[in-house]
């Protein structure tokens, strides 16, 4: 066993900058083909549009759900699902419109209140319907034992703070003040590398770290498992790392990192400090993360319409549905 001192550690940290130039000159970013891109988002999005009520109604076959005040509709599930579905993605951007004209004629005859819409944001059918969907997404895409990479991102509740913008501004204090402010909605989610699908999701307005523990929970109650994980310095903490016993965890350690915190984390900065190279090839895979965040805003907005906290939770777990159903036909 390589024993390893918290010196070492460091000394490697500080010179980290260094290490990372010299790591991207010799792994250069690919040039994405956007004309190439458009007219696979097309038809990925016609092939997800295509097979929407057939997903839909798999996910909800054997939901059983009964409630005392349950409220009757004047819309059966499939198509209140259908509805608040059709109602995200027509959130923003010219170029979906063009692509959605199918999807619009599947809601003909429907005649709704705007208040019915509303609703449909704290349904517990519905969320119940999508979180079926959300996993029978993934089960078709045989999502099960991954490498992940887990990053938050932020939506603004109102129109006068955009979140990337407000972030930069604020640098190393935005983690504390963003949480004070009610002004945006955390959302975490870990990514499977190979599918680019998200597997778990948590949102919150009060920290970063509680939109993570709650994707957690969400990760401990589905059939899915890591074997490795990439995070960023947000999470270099012994309690992070640890959580993850089973897996082979990727982060970048602080400038003042201790080891006397288990076995887990010394053999994740032993690992880091002996293979450096290798270790930052692994950890900057985590920028899918990131990759999917600017997808997903490209796609929805950065803004999140709605007012109640619940009704913001179910806003967020739409776009994550979405996300993976439009790479199901990848």
């Amino acid at each position: 066993m390589v024993l390893i001192r918290a010196k070492q550690v460091r000394a490697k940290v500080k010179i980290l900058d260094d290490i990372i130039k010299k790591y991207k000159e010799l792994n250069p970013q690919r040039k994405r083909d956007y004309k190439k891109y458009e007219a696979e988002f097309r038809r990925r999005l016609k092939e997800a549009i295509k097979n929407l009520d057939e997903l839909i109604n798999e996910s909800i076959k054997s939901l059983n759900y009964f409630s005392k005040n349950e409220n009757k509709h004047s819309l059966p599930l499939a198509k209140r699902i259908r509805l608040i579905l059709i109602k995200e993605l027509n959130e923003k951007g010219n170029r979906k419109i063009a692509n959605l004209l199918d999807l619009f004629s599947m809601m003909g005859g429907t005649d709704i209140s705007y208040k019915t819409v509303e609703r449909l944001y704290s349904d517990d059918k519905i969320i119940l319907g999508l979180h079926n969907l959300f996993i029978l997404i993934l089960n078709k895409r045989g999502v099960k034992n991954i490498d992940a990479c887990g990053d938050a991102t932020g939506y603004s509740l109102t129109i006068t703070k955009h979140y990337s913008a407000y972030v930069q501004k604020l640098k190393d204090k935005s983690k504390e003040q963003i949480g004070k402010m009610k002004c945006f909605v955390y959302k975490f989610a870990l990514m499977d590398l190979k599918s680019k699908m998200y597997v778990c999701y948590g949102s919150s307005l009060k920290s970063e770290k509680e939109a993570f523990d709650k994707a957690m929970q969400m990760l401990e109650n589905i059939d899915v498992e890591l074997k490795s994980i990439r995070l960023d310095r947000y999470y270099s903490f012994p309690c992070y790392v640890n959580q993850f016993r089973n897996s082979k965890v990727f982060i970048i350690p602080r400038k003042n990192v201790e080891l006397a915190n288990g076995f887990k984390w010394h053999e994740t900065l032993k690992e880091f400090l002996l293979n450096t190279m290798e270790y930052l090839r692994e950890y900057f895979q985590r920028n899918n993360s990131e990759a999917g965040w600017a997808s997903d805003k490209k796609m929805f907005g950065w803004k999140i319409n709605q007012k109640r906290e619940d009704r913001i939770d179910t806003s967020l777990f739409v776009k994550a549905v979405w996300h993976n159903l439009l790479l199901l036909y990848n």
